[in-house]
């Protein structure tokens, strides 16, 4: 017997198999609940249990403390309801998902952007165009059935590209991809794996895409390769003309960690309400670097220290989407509701757990 789950504020409703995670059960029937990792390590998807009972399979504590489930917060990605279920979670839009689908992607171009940064062209297929949000990401399915996850770095308005020149434009997205060495994924990305290569991926994922019903000034964090649905995010709002102030904090730990640093420079000419702020934690005295130190995070607090009626989209390394949410919330005055974020776990962050 299923379970009737609904979700406040915005009243929208979906019902939960038997041992089916609250959240697999809302993409299945297209909501937008919150989410990220889907594996318990991120904390994205947590929300307030209003009503009902649930449990949680194993997840990280960072992600839900027992505290927080005291309080009545649970993580959608793990927990199974018992029952009917009230969630509040003011991130929930009105707007359906897209379908995700499996399809094959060709390697069309790997180009490094830095000594341990590649950019990924996937040719998709032409009959079955992918649609999704700027900012959402994809998952690659391996050969052992595991999947690796990576954010598409073009808006969807870009994702029509001619392969040569005069030659009829194809789907292709475009990847970040860190090289993370003994990564089964990352270390065939920087070794073996060649243009025009097959490879299986599913998407859309992700609930990290741009709410355009707010008229607040933005604040895009970005770290490290986390920059990647930044870059998507900014394409689509000079697409649809959306002129909302934007600040981008882009940190890395030395100058070259900022690998599009150009392109960035380059669109804050074009678009007279974006602002770039590039920090860097680690420079070196032969780096020459003149700019912004310190912790990214910390640097919009420096400069914003209200963020009561700012959006905030947060990307890259955990420690610092959960840093800045901290901060934020607690010293800014950031409305919990207008932090989006994407933490980029990595396997081997996602197998510290807790069991319930």
């Amino acid at each position: 017997m299923s379970h009737h789950i609904t979700v406040r504020p915005s009243g929208r409703e979906f019902q939960s198999d038997p041992g089916e995670t609250l959240l697999a059960a809302a993409i299945r029937q297209g909501i937008g609940l919150p989410y990220g990792c889907k594996d318990g390590a991120c904390g994205s998807c947590k929300c307030r249990k209003l009503e009902g009972t649930v449990v949680h399979g194993p997840h990280q504590e960072k992600a839900l403390s027992a505290d927080e489930e005291a309080q009545g917060f649970v993580l959608t990605c793990c927990g199974v309801a018992e029952g009917d279920v009230v969630l509040e979670s003011r991130q929930v839009t009105s707007e359906g998902a897209f379908p995700i689908k499996k399809m094959p992607a060709r390697v069309f171009q790997l180009e490094r952007l830095s000594h341990d940064v590649m950019r990924m062209t996937l040719q998709l297929p032409a009959s079955d165009v992918l649609q999704y949000h700027a900012g959402q990401y994809i998952e690659f399915i391996l050969r052992d059935g595991s999947h690796r996850s990576y954010s598409m770095a073009n808006a969807p308005q870009h994702i029509l590209r001619a392969p040569s020149p005069g030659a009829t434009p194809v789907p292709m997205v475009e990847l970040h991809i860190r090289h993370m060495p003994g990564g089964k994924f990352t270390d065939q990305v920087f070794g073996s794996l060649k243009e025009r290569d097959i490879l299986r991926i599913e998407g859309p994922f992700g609930s990290f895409f741009l709410r355009e019903d707010s008229d607040k000034p933005i604040v895009l964090l970005a770290s490290g390769t986390g920059f990647a649905p930044i870059k998507a995010l900014l394409e689509h709002m000079q697409v649809k003309g959306i002129r909302r102030p934007v600040t981008v904090y882009w940190g890395g730990r030395r100058p070259q960690d900022l690998y599009m640093d150009g392109w960035l420079r380059e669109q804050a000419g074009h678009m007279p309400e974006l602002r770039y702020v590039p920090v860097v934690s680690d420079a070196l005295p032969e780096d020459g670097w003149t700019g912004r130190t310190g912790f990214v995070h910390q640097a919009v607090l420096d400069d914003l220290p209200d963020l009561s009626g700012h959006q905030v989209y947060a990307c890259g390394a955990p420690i610092v989407v959960d840093s800045a949410r901290a901060a934020y919330l607690a010293q800014a005055g950031l409305p919990d509701w207008e932090f989006y974020a994407d933490a980029f776990t990595s396997e081997a962050d996602k197998t510290h757990t807790v069991s319930d």
